[in-house]
């Protein structure tokens, strides 16, 4: 079952965690997922359908020993489901925890994600 993550009780835990994200945010959860998982190929991008991208691969992730996340929405048949600038980025829930505890000193914290998340914050 999917569903957003205010709607999870305190002792639910997802299997997998999905962002539906543009341009400027996926950069972000690009950067900072290899960040966390120390490794430059912390996320990939494998041909697949829509569904398969969000959750088929990352459960199957989610499985090894040093899961990745997965880049995805490419499936042209799945685009119109989604808003044209929009791509996701799926991953088991493990690597989401490790994403959460690198945030503290990384480059969230520079000058230049922070002239992003401005524009990010404009219409």
């Amino acid at each position: 079952m999917f569903k957003p993550v205010e709607k999870f009780q305190k002792e639910e835990k997802p299997q997998v965690v999905i962002f539906f994200s543009p341009p400027d945010t996926l950069s972000g959860l690009f950067t900072l997922t290899n960040y966390a998982l120390e490794r430059v190929d912390g996320v990939y991008a494998p041909f697949g359908s829509g569904c398969s991208t969000i959750l088929a691969y990352p459960l199957k992730e989610a499985a090894k020993e040093q899961p990745q996340a997965i880049l995805g929405m490419f499936d042209v048949s799945a685009r119109p489901m989604v808003e044209k600038n929009i791509l996701t980025l799926a991953m088991p829930y493990t690597v989401f925890l490790k994403l959460l505890e690198n945030v503290s000193g990384s480059f969230l914290e520079t000058e230049s994600w922070k002239k992003v998340y401005e524009r990010m914050q404009k219409p």
